[in-house]
């Protein structure tokens, strides 16, 4: 998920930066009631060690990062089969547990070489459960688009040394924005990948982005997404049509 430095300095240039204000710092959703409202968010598992984040957007569908779908090692697609969804995963114990379908990505991402800013431009891919999570159970979430956020924003991961619940940061900042893509100061790291990040500004959280990488600096992260309001749609379309989905 961790880039180099010389993929953080292509994105910031020609971004827009505004001042950054105070960011909160992470909350362990320990207890059940932590978790109310953000049981779509879950553990996308895969193999036995392996996982990354996801986001329900319908009650059988899951958001997450494309590269969350190859192997580090040698690049190759992996088996949506093999894949697993863990909504609201808390202390081993999840709202619901489903195996994956199928799943599709956008045909720009390369998990190999290519530009880095097409890649996380589509570093997008989603799920599709063999059976539905009650909404009653795990609620889903909407997609808004990035250029009606707000400078504040807010994330709901899994990561590495935390990684048996999820933790929240009620409010992080956009660092920048340029195009499609938009950096964040959010506290993201290993196994953060595919987070949905929020804007709460509405009567209930939508989601604006996922987090596709970033980097750590002197005790300081930047996180990068794209904007998911015209990817989302295509690839839902590509469910519908059976166009590249495996």
């Amino acid at each position: 998920m961790f880039k180099p430095a010389i993929i953080a300095a292509l994105i910031l240039t020609n971004m827009s930066l505004p001042a950054l204000g105070e960011s909160t710092g992470l909350r362990r959703l320990t207890l059940r009631s932590d978790t109310l409202g953000w049981e779509a968010v879950g553990k996308v598992m895969i193999g036995k060690t392996g996982y990354c984040t996801g986001v329900l957007l319908r009650t059988d569908i899951v958001l997450t990062a494309a590269h969350c779908l190859f192997a580090k090692d040698t690049g190759a697609r992996r088996d949506p089969k093999n894949l697993v969804f863990m909504a609201g995963l808390r202390d081993g114990k999840s709202v619901a547990t489903r195996r994956v379908r199928r799943a599709v990505l956008p045909l720009q991402y390369r998990p190999r070489g290519g530009d880095p800013r097409v890649n996380i431009q589509n570093d997008v891919a989603l799920l599709q459960l063999e059976q539905p999570i009650a909404a009653a159970s795990a609620a889903p979430f909407l997609v808004k688009s990035l250029s009606q956020m707000g400078r504040e924003v807010s994330v709901v991961s899994y990561a590495r040394g935390r990684d048996e619940t999820l933790s929240w940061q009620k409010k992080c900042d956009v660092i920048g924005t340029h195009k499609s893509l938009a950096a964040f100061s959010c506290d993201v790291y290993f196994g953060s990948s595919g987070a949905p990040v929020f804007d709460r500004s509405g009567s209930r959280a939508r989601i604006v982005s996922i987090i596709s990488s970033g980097r750590r600096e002197q005790g300081k992260t930047v996180a990068w997404g794209m904007d998911l309001a015209g990817l989302v749609p295509e690839l839902m379309a590509a469910f519908r049509s059976g166009k590249g989905v495996f």
